[in-house]
């Protein structure tokens, strides 16, 4: 298959558009998380209670329609070979957790890939949101709507003290975590991101990476989310998330004009030295691809760079992760030979913009 044909396969088609802010922010989401009234929870049940909420949510759902996202298809964590799983996780259309699972596990999801909603997971029912830039009210209105639809056909486990209850005491409540993912490159250099995080934390947010609890914010990619999930209304926690987000998204663009007005020249060489060893390397690390990557995509952005697309960063971020690299070789890669394949294929999608242009 040739690298055209598999970026356009593989990456997921709510990726390649465009929305507000998208110079900064990369995407956002809402992630609600339900039970189902009277099951074990998944974390205590046996498998066969796993499967009989697996077969229950599967005859209820699958290949049926909600609004404009079409059908839902259903995909067995089961039946799907470790690489798969892998590349799932990386696209974010399911957590590692779902992918390690030895139980009834499964994944409900749209043709877009917008919406995947996963089965057995740390709760039974896990329903997750993507929209491109900065769209947090828009991805909340399809989360809801979601989630009304799936309660007409299942009883969800709800307090009217508590709400929505939870294997984790951490989402009792809405159950909702929303979240942005941001790419703050300039905030780094300045050196203004390592007072910021603490800041936010005492606001009830938390600053991760792009793969969420316990990674490191690669590429100077971070996700913003809430903490706190009871006490207040879904409507509210986006709105606090979305009050930070702006004021991000402001700190960041004035850290970049700063940048561009004090010290232009260092960043050209900064942005050019990483398009080279891109386009160059024969063997790189996936750390140095990211930070290469983004200080491209900060090139892109500020117009020191042109005839590459600002997706790029989207793109290779998920292409040059361990998973895909297998899929495209179609085949087991060590560490070593994941490094040689990285290089090679950041160098043959760099080669697609030039025939492109």
């Amino acid at each position: 298959m040739s690298l055209e044909r598999f970026i356009n396969k593989a990456i997921s088609p709510w990726m390649k558009q465009e929305g507000p802010d998208s110079d900064i922010v990369l995407s956002s989401r809402i992630r609600l998380a339900r039970n189902l009234e009277g099951d074990v929870f998944p974390l205590v049940a046996t498998d066969e209670q796993l499967r009989a909420v697996n077969q229950q949510v599967r005859k209820h759902f699958e290949d049926d329609s909600y609004g404009n996202i079409g059908k839902l298809a259903y995909i067995d964590i089961d039946d799907l070979k470790s690489v798969e799983k892998r590349v799932l996780v990386e696209k974010h259309l399911i957590s590692p957790n779902l992918a390690e699972s030895p139980k009834q596990s499964g994944v409900l999801m749209s043709e877009e890939e917008s919406v995947s909603i996963m089965v057995n997971e740390e709760d039974h029912i896990r329903i997750q949101c993507l929209f491109p830039g900065f769209q947090l009210n828009e991805t909340l209105a399809l989360a809801s709507g979601l989630d009304d639809w799936i309660e007409q056909k299942v009883e969800y486990a709800f307090d009217e003290e508590r709400g929505y209850l939870t294997s984790c005491p951490t989402n009792v409540g809405t159950g909702m975590r929303a979240s942005v993912m941001m790419h703050l490159p300039a905030l780094v250099l300045t050196q203004k991101m390592q007072r910021i995080i603490p800041a936010i934390n005492q606001l009830g947010l938390v600053v991760r990476g792009i793969y969420g609890e316990g990674s490191e914010a690669q590429g100077n990619v971070f996700q913003i989310s809430n903490q706190i999930t009871l006490g207040k209304s879904e409507e509210d926690i986006v709105e606090d998330l979305r009050g930070v987000v702006l004021q991000l998204v402001e700190q960041e663009k004035t850290a970049r004009m700063s940048l561009v007005e004090t010290s232009k020249l260092q960043l050209e060489d900064r942005v050019f030295r990483s398009l080279g060893t891109l386009a160059n390397s024969r063997i790189i690390q996936s750390k140095e691809a990211t930070k290469c990557l983004s200080d491209v995509r900060l090139g892109i952005d500020l117009k020191l760079i042109e005839g590459i697309s600002n997706t790029i960063l989207n793109e290779l971020m998920i292409l040059t992760q361990p998973g895909f690299l297998q899929q495209y070789a179609k085949q087991s890669l060590s560490p070593d030979e994941r490094d040689i394949r990285r290089a090679t294929l950041i160098r043959e999608r760099l080669k697609l913009e030039k025939n492109n242009e």
